[in-house]
């Protein structure tokens, strides 16, 4: 059924929205004018409308700002957000972006549409962001466009696999170093980096290297090679730099996890003790904030303290598992104000330490992936008691607001007491990538893991990858989890740090050769001299 552009702009966004495009000022279209690209997949009412000038520039301009609305808004507690109608019927989903057809009677998806709404929510987030470097905002985006240098060298460029879907193989009680592999290989900031070829395994000079390790799993899996890949390199590196991972004993899976971060920021480039901008932490590091409340005088002690993950408890205060366990009460009673005795702590301005204080735990500086260890093994410190494991059910989320967690959140404090905080939401948000199980007992378990890529899920037992679902990765029973930043903050107006480190290799380089040259230039002279 055909449709006038005026007829199918009225189905698509109504007869006339609440809002107008100056509203959001500054805001540039990126619609392409093409619209016969992409026709055959496209429902044919947005191409009737986008045949049309006039009409087109009416859709484009009530999209974005709808979209532009919702992207603005506070997402604050403070001001709790509404529903809102853009027109009656509603057919714009201003979360998402979806629109709906009611001429096909069904959301409908437009490449050029999505683009738009891509384009308008990083516009509206890059003038909304107030927590960057300097006070400057945040940078613009500038997509990245090939130079003549860099198309040539991508016509040479061997296509690769686009997923890294690879088992691999159980050396012998190995399913711990499996598990942190899949985990390492699904996320995304740690994939970027080594495909990237920002380590080389073929030019590093480092004996022993976990990056190189890296390097080569990276190559390994993103291979046309469909067969189980054995990470026996890796397995030897990690016996030889690490002696309390060596042996063919079993081992905790999240013990490999800090020892692997450790070994691969020892090893990797821009590896610092103080600011270090290596890619491990970049990925993980966050900061926690401690801060003890004086009660008798309110004075405030806060301590900053660097992390890498988060282990949280599954029991209450009282030492049972809680009943209803989700990664959400865990936080809160991570984050919880906790009283501290008379002997506990001694206040700087009472100087006394007769009176008691409130402890309370949060996180400073959220980084860009999180990373969750439910503590699940008991080692008994006292008494005869042998080691056990807590086996009481988590449910976990796909996605996690980590605002209320934040110390910004929690110092920032409305009329009525509520806590807010500002900026958009999306800079809090984080989305499920991998999941790691434990099966059975202390003594004789098992691990395994599930992972993403994209919306597809797969449930990984060393050499075995199957197709899974989201169900049943929540439904399993995590001992770890990992979520990653929905969007990235970045310190603007900053040159990149590999972009540094590579500009000073070349000025050595090119110092060492005008030494090599001037060398050899005395040497001709030399030689000249003794002739004469």
């Amino acid at each position: 059924m055909s449709a006038s552009p005026d007829s199918t702009h009225t189905a698509l966004f109504g007869e006339e929205s609440t809002f107008s495009n100056e509203a959001h000022p500054g805001i540039e279209p990126s619609v392409s004018s093409d619209t016969s690209e992409n026709d055959i997949n496209r429902c044919s009412h947005i191409t009737s409308v986008f045949a049309d000038t006039s009409a087109k520039a009416g859709i484009v301009g009530k999209f974005k700002t709808v979209v532009a609305w919702h992207t603005r808004r506070t997402h604050s507690s403070l001001h709790p957000a509404k529903r809102r109608k853009v027109s009656s019927p509603t057919c714009v989903d201003t979360k998402s972006g979806s629109v709906f057809c009611s001429e096909c009677e069904d959301f409908v998806f437009d490449d050029t549409i999505d683009d738009l709404y891509l384009s308008t929510v990083l516009s509206v987030e890059e003038q909304k962001t107030k927590f960057q470097v300097e006070k400057r905002g945040r940078e613009p985006y500038q997509p990245w466009i090939p130079t003549g240098d860099e198309s040539i060298i991508l016509k040479d460029a061997a296509t690769v696999p686009c997923q890294g879907r690879r088992g691999l193989l159980n050396l012998g009680q190995t399913c711990f170093l499996n598990v942190i592999l899949q985990s390492f290989i699904h996320n995304p900031l740690l994939r970027n980096y080594f495909l990237s070829d920002r380590h080389n395994s073929r030019l590093c000079k480092h004996s022993d290297c976990t990056c190189c390790e890296m390097d080569n799993l990276f190559t390994e899996i993103y291979s046309p090679t469909n067969t189980p890949f054995g990470p026996t390199s890796f397995l030897a590196t990690t016996w030889k730099v690490s002696a309390e991972m060596s042996g063919y004993a079993q081992q905790d899976a999240h013990e490999f996890f800090i020892t692997a971060l450790n070994q691969i920021h020892g090893t990797c480039r821009g590896s610092t003790n103080i600011s270090c901008n290596c890619i491990i932490h970049q990925t993980f590091a966050g900061q926690f904030q401690s801060d003890v409340t004086c009660e008798k005088c309110g004075t405030v002690t806060s301590t900053i303290d660097p992390m890498l993950d988060i282990s949280l408890e599954l029991r209450s205060k009282s030492g049972e598992p809680a009943a209803d366990n989700t990664l959400a009460s865990c936080l809160r009673r991570y984050t919880k104000p906790e009283k501290l005795g008379a002997r506990e702590y001694s206040c700087s301005k009472c100087t006394k330490a007769s009176h008691e204080a409130v402890k309370r735990l949060s996180i400073r500086t959220l980084p860009p992936v999180l990373s969750f260890q439910f503590k699940r093994f008991e080692h008994k410190t006292s008494g005869k008691a042998a080691p056990q494991k807590i086996d009481a059910p988590i449910r976990i989320p796909l996605s996690i607001n980590m605002a209320p967690y934040t110390t910004l959140a929690m110092n920032t404090t409305g009329k009525d007491g509520e806590t807010g905080y500002p900026g958009p939401v999306a800079m809090y948000e984080y989305d499920l990538f991998a999941v790691i199980n434990h099966e059975g007992q202390m003594d004789n378990g098992h691990y395994t893991n599930f992972a993403r890529f994209q919306d597809e899920w797969y449930r990984f037992d060393d050499d075995k990858v199957t197709p899974s679902t989201l169900s049943d990765c929540l439904a399993s029973n995590a001992y770890m989890c990992f979520y990653v930043k929905r969007h990235l903050d970045y310190k603007p107006y900053v040159k990149p740090t590999y972009l540094v480190a590579r500009e000073k290799d070349i000025v050595r380089e090119q110092a060492m050769e005008r030494e090599k040259e001037a060398a050899r230039m005395k040497e001709v002279d030399d030689a000249l001299i003794a002739m004469v």
